[in-house]
């Protein structure tokens, strides 16, 4: 048992033990391992990326998982690595280029700038992965991998000339989501639904066969209205009825245009009526589709007008042309008026910019093995914790469309696909492309490139970054063909630690792929974590101000205080609040618990084997019944996933059961002037609870708990808690249940009753002081023996058990389970100043009672304040009431 300094100084002990873990790899898996194998593989952060609140929950919920697995003795694989996230590391790069050395990626050409990103990459991406080191994370990282890594990237191209063959794969002209800034398509989840308060534009279409006449439409995006090719209306709505089939006039360039009737229109937006531009809208697409409408593009990939029949537009911005569109629809007498609109319009997440809807070539995939996916979680085979995102699930395996699994970029899996360059032209003109042009010779699809590749031209697109992350679970443990000893003992993986928001994005695809590419699924359980607000509700975010960096936290309150912290906030199914405090509140339980263990080590012994429980007073008893129901507890709460509940069951065990209880009612056993059997009785009962509470712990703190087992002496030298399998006996193993009861509830009896008595002398002002002395009349028989203990937990210098005491008039009195408590005054206080003052809170008291009565009473009040306001003011004065009479018992009593 090597002494505690003083104070605990968390930020070198962490790196002390983190190192040393690393040395005795004891986050190494061990595929040959005789031990049942559990498994967990974590969500890749962007290799650029840096640490955030939300990768500090996800992250340490993983490793409570994993290090909680060690100790049930599974041999455990916690799979590390970085997805190469393609547009974001792109984006940066290209920013620095510009910035720094004034030129495009085009400028240098494809090779010198994947150059320079891999030199990006190699400089930048371990920032994250060092930060996960440093919040504790017992990652394997010899097994670390990379989305961009020679095996993973054979595994990507593998999967989409296999998917390709299967005639699941081809490419196609559809609607995507387009970046202008990053000239590319995008995935939903890259698109940021932002709330704006845009313009809602009223104007009117004269009607063709009716000069004079106008139909009146509204629309957000005036300056798309040269790519009119319809105007909808409801068929349900009477208003337009008698226009449906005729044809109105589009401003400029002139046409006649069809209003057609399609169900869509919602009759409330608006007027009603809705102009249709298939070309940059979804839902105009969608209709257009179904009336054959003509497609016109108005726009340019970087969201320039692209109308030369319109000089004046021609080449403008988007958002200029949008008020030019409005300028000069006024100037014809056709707008009719503009109106401010609430609206949500999507933003580019690399871009910062609005996206558009945009027609585009691009390669796309027909899911496989939807209906596996779907049956494994509505049978429970993968269960989704909260259940709830079940129904999120099965809702959108219902609706899948064909995924658009190409990106117009540079940095990522290029599409192993190649084009013979004798028909370059016409193969990327054609309107389709798939397994009809394969066999006929005309593309080559393939992991490697054709033998005579100077006749051949490859695909520039690369795939979409999720193609790649949708192997992840198998992919890392295995290159493709191999049946790795890896792949297994750990696959399918146990659990999934993810947010909420991939659910769509990641999660079912990886199910999808696990079902396709192993016959397997993929894991068993999938946590959804929190998305984690501020005090005021809203989402954490570098514009707002309000993302505290974790790496700060960690310096101010060690990693063992943050991740604490957090988790006993961290709610089961909802939104996370973070508050600062809550950290600090997370450093305070460390070094309570570092604390404690310096007073057990004032002790001056060594660690204490507990040999026998013959002695065992029901304070030694009380509190090993606690840590074992403790235990069993945390069993089950682990198979619920409810972190949060674990986290504030560890605390209270420790603050209350062990601190304030427990090593309050054996303050005297460790004094030196103790008798040696009763100090060596409450040390032994000391190392018995805190070594087993420290390994219950450790998941949650690991770091602290490591330093405190091993200066304790609760490990052997050489020898690691995080490695240590938790017992399977608990602690009072040797005795009976009535034994055990019996003794919890003598220990319950004085525990309840020393606060009973605390409380009697804070009513009458003495809670301080430790010269009072009380009168127990009618006191249980076994209370002989625990008086001492009694007038320790109460802070009092003698109590008396007296069957015969006659208390003298005015003598404050409580009933509690050890008897009739009496607290004599003679000598403590001033019985007429005490008397002056209660009566002076009495009358203070009285006013107070008046006053929510007289509101209560007042039926204005009543019928127009809100009901909470009401029930407020009715719960305040029963607690006016309640208080007025505890003041007139204690005013009696000085009687």
């Amino acid at each position: 048992m090597s002494e505690l300094a003083k104070a605990y100084e968390p930020q070198a002990v962490e790196a002390k033990w983190y190192a040393a873990w690393l040395e005795g790899k004891c986050f190494e898996a061990n595929p040959a391992s005789e031990k049942d194998g559990y498994s967990i593989v974590i969500p890749p952060p962007n290799v650029t990326g840096i640490l955030h609140l939300g990768h500090v929950l996800n992250n340490a919920l993983q490793d409570i998982l994993a290090r909680r697995a060690r100790q049930n003795g599974k041999e455990v694989l916690w799979l590390p690595g970085t997805d190469h996230a393609g547009i974001a590391t792109q984006a940066k790069v290209e920013r620095e280029l510009r910035e720094k050395e004034g030129v495009t990626r085009r400028d240098l050409g494809r090779d010198e700038f994947l150059k320079r990103v891999w030199d990006f990459k190699n400089k930048h991406g371990d920032i994250i992965i060092n930060q996960l080191k440093r919040l504790g994370c017992s990652c394997d990282w010899s097994r670390e991998r990379f989305t961009m890594d020679e095996p993973y990237t054979e595994w990507v191209s593998h999967v989409f000339v296999e998917l390709f063959k299967k005639g699941l794969i081809y490419r196609g002209k559809r609607m995507v989501n387009w970046c202008p800034v990053s000239l590319t398509a995008l995935s939903d989840e890259e698109v940021i639904s932002t709330p704006q308060r845009s313009k809602l534009y009223f104007m009117k279409y004269e009607l063709s066969d009716a000069p004079g006449e106008f139909l009146e439409i509204s629309t957000t995006r005036p300056e798309t209205l040269m790519g009119d090719v319809a105007v909808a209306v409801n068929p349900k709505d009477p208003r337009f009825t008698k226009y449906i089939g005729r044809k109105v006039n589009r401003p400029f360039p002139h046409a006649e245009i069809p209003i057609i009737a399609d169900e869509h229109v919602d009759i409330e937006f608006g007027t009603g009526a809705l102009k249709i531009t298939p070309a940059h809208d979804k839902a105009d697409f969608e209709i257009g589709i179904r009336h054959g409408l003509e497609i016109i593009d108005v726009l340019t990939p970087d969201a320039h007008i692209n109308c030369p029949d319109l000089p004046d537009f021609h080449g403008l911005d988007r958002f200029v042309a949008r008020r030019k569109a409005a300028a000069k629809l006024e100037e014809m007498g056709l707008l009719i008026r503009i109106e401010e609109y609430d609206n949500n319009v999507g933003y580019s997440e690399r871009g910062g910019v609005p996206i558009e809807p945009r027609i585009s070539m691009q390669w796309f995939l027909k899911y496989p093995k939807i209906q596996e996916a779907a049956d494994a979680v509505a049978s429970g085979d993968i269960k989704f914790r909260p259940e709830r995102w079940a129904k999120t699930y099965a809702h959108w395996m219902e609706n899948l469309q064909d995924w658009c699994i190409s990106r117009q970029l540079w940095w990522g899996h290029q599409i192993p696909v190649w084009y013979r360059k004798d028909k370059i032209e016409a193969l990327k003109g054609a309107e389709s492309l798939g397994m009809t042009d394969f066999s006929a010779g005309d593309i080559h699809v393939g992991v490697e490139a054709p033998a005579d590749a100077e006749n051949w031209t490859r695909d520039e697109d690369v795939m979409d970054t999720w193609f790649s992350s949708w192997l992840w679970p198998f992919a890392t443990m295995a290159d493709v063909g191999e049946k790795t000893e890896t792949l297994k003992k750990f696959y399918p993986t146990d659990d999934l630690v993810t947010g909420p928001d991939i659910i769509f994005f990641w999660v079912a695809r990886m199910i999808m792929a696990g079902y396709e590419f192993t016959g397997e699924l993929p894991f068993k359980n999938v946590y959804f974590t929190s998305i984690i607000r501020d005090l005021k509700g809203r989402k954490m975010s570098k514009s707002l101000g309000n993302s505290p960096d974790p790496i700060e936290l960690m310096e101010k309150y060690g990693a063992d205080g943050l991740r604490f912290g957090l988790m006993r906030i961290a709610p089961t199914g909802s939104d996370l609040r973070f508050d600062e405090t809550s950290v600090e509140e997370g450093r305070n339980f460390a070094n309570k618990l570092y604390n404690a263990c310096r007073l057990r080590q004032m002790g001056g012994e060594p660690f204490q084997v507990l040999e026998t429980l013959d002695s065992a007073r029901p304070y030694h008893i009380n509190v090993m019944a606690k840590l074992d129901e403790l235990a069993v507890d945390l069993e089950r709460l682990y198979g619920e996933y409810r972190f949060g509940e674990i986290a504030h069951r560890l605390y209270e065990f420790l603050w209350n059961d062990f601190c304030d209880k427990f090593l309050e009612a054996v303050k005297l056993d460790l004094r030196d002037t103790a008798e040696p059997w009763a100090k060596a009785l409450s040390l032994g009962v000391f190392d018995a609870v805190m070594g087993r509470y420290l390994q219950l712990l450790s998941p949650y703190m690991p770091h602290v708990t490591e330093e405190l087992s091993a200066r304790m002496g609760y490990v052997a030298e050489g020898e690691f808690l995080m490695g240590k399998e938790l017992p399977a006996e608990p602690l009072l193993a040797e005795l009976s249940e009535e034994e055990i009861a019996a003794a919890r509830s003598v220990a319950g009896e004085i525990y309840e009753s020393a606060g009973r008595m605390r409380n009697l002398k804070a009513e009458y002002k003495v809670g301080s002081r430790k010269d009072v002395r009380f009168v127990i009349k009618a006191a249980p028989e076994w209370l002989e023996g625990e008086v001492k203990v009694l007038a320790l937990l109460v802070g009092a210098e003698q109590i008396t058990l007296d069957s015969a005491y006659e208390a003298p008039k005015g003598t404050p009195a409580a009933v509690t389970g050890v008897g009739e408590v009496y607290l004599p005054l003679e000598g403590l206080i001033d019985v007429e100043a005490e008397r002056a003052r209660l009566t002076k809170e009495i009358s203070n008291t009285q006013i107070e009672v008046r006053k929510c009565e007289g509101k209560l009473g007042n039926a204005s009040f009543v019928d127009r304040a809100p009901p909470e306001v009401v029930e407020q003011e009715k719960a305040r004065l029963e607690d006016w009431k309640a208080k007025l009479v505890q003041l007139g018992e204690m005013l009696a009593a000085l009687a």
